[in-house]
């Protein structure tokens, strides 16, 4: 809060109290008046000496104060403290005493801080030893061995006064060889709120427990049809687990009256351990996840644990505003990612958990915002922003700490958390002492904010996102004290937001200038909102082609809100990291889809076809593609009569298909072809394939002489033909000739005059050309030579030396 609200203001009181407080007033007057007597009296080198020897030692000794209880304790109650005492010098400690301090009352909150401020004794200030047989001595504390130590008193021994908070303390006197005089070797302050009677107005106090995690689960999926998801490691096993982060969230959660605040990339993400996944190994392979009995349980425990209580759903991912508005609303398509993170919150929350989130509100990194930020979560769709009031801070000067609701303006609420009392449970508090302290610190802050007004207010507790499992339990312990105590009273979020504003409350958004430089220094980059849209781009052509997009559009999409997410501030290459296996992994998908490289081709003729093949490795469809192939020297090759030509593609998952192109050569060379896929608007899709073909074309000239030659051989094979005919029909006629003769047992010779008539009567009687030879040329027979009876007569004619002709048959 601002240092105009750390003044207490009164309240009205039943009797018995404003007795007991007049009293104390009254007593305390004598009491003051003589230290000042005593220090007007003292020289001052010697309080300045004093002080000194007191301040010199005190850090001799280590006092851990583990526990002290109860935290906030009532009239009739007894305190008891327990810790250790260790001493970290090199010399022994004697005569050592451990005392408990109680201090004075605390008026303001400011005044909380300055004394967890303070380490070092300070005689005065830390109080007067409560004595008497309230402590516990030890002979000697040798170096660097611890001392328990528990010491009860009851309440009443203390003589506390007003309500209020007081300063309590722990320290521990002794000497040394060297120093051989008691003082003040070590002390550990911490805070005893006194409110034993009921609160005259309570505080309605809201605590938001985050259920937040970092991104686990990756963009992949397996090719069945359960799409098994794949994590990039198996630490979510671990958080959920029995003693696990998140199982002690969960399990002390349910035991507190809180508004659970939930990242539903986390349910989505244990919810997939539920069953089969697979975790990312060395490389490229993958190995079965194991915890699924483990994820379950954690599931039903949570759904236990939030039923009849409020659940703020973030949006998907839990996205980092601040980044968001200040490196990428100037990246085209970044601020549609965080309304698809908004969209999907509700159902996945439902889905899970069976309850019906809010999804009204917007939670920026530690409550930090300016104008931009605020328009970023506006545009997402909350209409609630919850901030914190050191980024909100007052300065009407208001004596208290204001409601948190706050109308900003545009219609859009502040919810404005305490940071006191938020930023309370941070570092490590795995030590006991560290987590008792900040408990009583966190109820301190409470009571004196209550203390300042009569009014009724309603104020916001918004822890880390991520606390860790010491953290949570410290936050769990003082709200459980805080909620059994006597000033405050549970409230929901919901409630909170819609409570009367304050009129003099601040509601002005502080300049972008005053964002803190430590917050901006862990922001996204805009280079990685780029990245963003570059996968967004490359998924937008991708999906296209697909038969079934949901297999791939969901699981990438939930990946990009997770690249967004506020978890990776501080841990930037690891979201570099995550960004570019996102990216690869999409770049592979859509490599499945590819052509098939070809070789040189020969084209030997004046057309023929080409063909290119589509290889689909995908296990689902690629359809809506276009296929076109592109001549680069059209005046030497077409393509179905043009420079290029397209076909429509279609390729089952896990096949291929070939497309067929007819061309058409005009010239003789070498020409470069290019096979593109697009998808149906016109966009290339993949690689292309270039290929040469060489064109060896059968001019005009060169064909017309291969005709005319063709036609030669047809006719002369024509005439050979009937030919044979003509020799065959006469070596017939002969053969039937003689077998007459036989059978009649003569052969008259025919007259000479009859043998002349026979060769005078037509063509076909012709004598062959070889009987012809032979008359001329004097040798052989002549043709009307007298038969000798030593011949001996043929039983068949004579055979023509002519080849029969094809399918010719000869009668024997």
């Amino acid at each position: 809060m601002a240092d105009a609200a750390d003044f207490q203001g009164t309240s009205p009181s039943p009797a018995r109290r404003w007795l007991r407080r007049t009293g104390a007033l009254f007593a305390g007057v004598p009491l003051l008046a003589g230290l000042l007597q005593l220090s007007a009296a003292a020289p001052t080198h010697a309080v300045e000496q004093d002080s000194l020897k007191a301040a010199s030692g005190s850090g001799t000794v280590a006092v851990a104060v583990d526990s002290l209880t109860p935290a906030v304790p009532g009239e009739g109650d007894t305190l008891t403290v327990s810790g250790s005492v260790t001493n970290e010098g090199k010399q022994t400690v004697t005569d050592a005493q451990v005392d408990l301090r109680l201090g004075p009352a605390l008026n303001t909150r400011g005044d909380i801080d300055t004394v967890a401020r303070r380490s070092a004794y300070q005689d005065g200030l830390d109080g007067a030893a409560v004595g008497d047989k309230y402590v516990k001595e030890f002979s000697k504390l040798t170096p660097g061995v611890a001392h328990r130590f528990s010491i009860s008193v009851p309440v009443d021994e203390l003589d506390l006064g007003a309500d209020g908070v007081y300063q309590f303390a722990v320290s521990l006197s002794g000497e040394t060889s060297t120093q051989p005089w008691n003082r003040v070797l070590g002390i550990q302050r911490t805070f005893l709120p006194w409110q034993p009677d009921g609160a005259d107005t309570e505080t309605r106090t809201t605590v938001l427990w985050p259920l937040v995690s970092t991104a686990h689960m990756t963009a992949q999926t397996g090719s069945n049809e359960s799409q098994t998801p794949v994590f990039s490691d198996d630490e979510l096993a671990e958080e959920i687990a029995p003693g696990g982060r998140l199982e002690q969230m969960v399990s002390l959660g349910k035991e507190l009256d809180v508004t659970w605040v939930i990242d539903p990339d986390l349910l989505a993400s244990v919810d997939a351990m539920t069953e089969s996944y697979r975790v990312q190994g060395e490389g490229d392979t993958t190995t079965p996840g194991t915890h699924q009995r483990v994820a379950m349980d954690w599931l039903a425990q949570l759904q236990e644990a939030v039923q009849d209580k409020e659940v703020v759903a973030l949006p998907f991912g839990d996205p980092d505003l601040a980044s968001l508005a200040h490196n990428g609303t100037k990246v085209t398509g970044s601020l549609s990612h965080l309304k698809e993170a908004t969209d999907v919150a509700a159902d996945t929350v439902d889905s899970i958990l069976h309850v019906q989130p809010t999804t009204d509100f917007a939670w920026p990194m530690d409550g930090a915002i300016d104008p931009s930020i605020v328009k970023v979560a506006t545009s997402g769709g909350a209409d609630k922003v919850i901030a914190r009031n050191d980024s909100l801070v007052e300065t009407g000067g208001l004596p208290y700490t204001p409601n948190a609701a706050r109308p900003i303006g545009g219609g859009t609420t502040a919810v404005v958390a305490d940071a006191r009392m938020s930023n309370g449970f941070q570092g490590n508090l795995t030590r006991a002492s560290s987590s008792s302290l900040a408990v009583q610190r966190f109820l301190a802050q409470s009571l004196a904010l209550n203390l300042q007004s009569d009014k009724q207010r309603n104020i916001v507790v918004a822890p880390q996102r991520m606390p860790t499992a010491s953290q949570a339990r410290a936050l769990a312990e003082a709200v459980t004290a805080l909620q059994g105590g006597t000033w405050a009273q549970s409230q929901d979020l919901t409630a909170a937001a819609a409570a009367k504003p304050d009129p003099g409350a601040t509601t002005k958004v502080p300049a972008a200038s005053r964002y803190p430089s430590s917050l901006r220094k862990q922001e996204l980059p805009r280079s990685a909102f780029e990245q963003i849209e570059t996968t967004q781009d490359k998924l937008d052509k991708f999906k296209v082609i697909l038969s079934d997009q949901s297999r791939v559009v969901t699981p990438f999409g939930r990946a990009m809100n997770r690249e967004m997410s506020t978890s990776w501030r501080g841990r930037s290459a690891a979201a570099a990291d995550y960004r570019n296996g996102v990216e690869a992994y999409l770049d592979s998908l859509a490599g499945q889809v590819t052509l098939i490289d070809k070789s040189e081709t020969k084209l030997s003729g004046r057309s023929a076809t080409i063909p290119v093949t589509v290889q689909n490795n995908l296990v689902q469809g690629a359809e809506h593609l276009v296929l076109r192939l592109t001549s680069t020297s059209p005046r030497r090759l077409e393509i179905g009569g043009e420079a290029f030509y397209e076909q429509p593609v279609t390729v089952s998952g896990g096949h291929s298909q070939t497309v067929k192109f007819t061309t058409s050569a005009q010239a003789n060379g070498r020409a470069e072809v290019i096979a593109q896929l697009y998808t149906e608007d016109g966009q290339k899709y993949g690689a292309p394939v270039r290929f040469d073909v060489k064109v060896t074309e059968f001019t005009a000239t060169v064909m017309l002489v291969i005709g005319g030659g063709f036609l030669l051989l047809v006719l002369a094979g024509f005439r050979m033909y009937t030919q044979r005919k003509r020799a065959a029909a006469r070596a017939a006629e002969e053969d039937a000739l003689a077998e007459d003769a036989i059978v009649d047992g003569t052969a008259e010779e025919p007259a000479e005059d009859d043998r002349a008539q026979e060769n005078s009567e037509g063509p076909d009687e012709r004598p062959l050309p070889q009987d012809l030879g032979k008359e001329e040329s004097g040798t052989g027979t002549p043709a009307d030579a007298p038969e000798q009876p030593s011949d001996l007569k043929p039983d068949t004619a004579a055979e023509s030396a002519d080849p029969s002709g094809t399918g010719e048959r000869v009668d024997r």
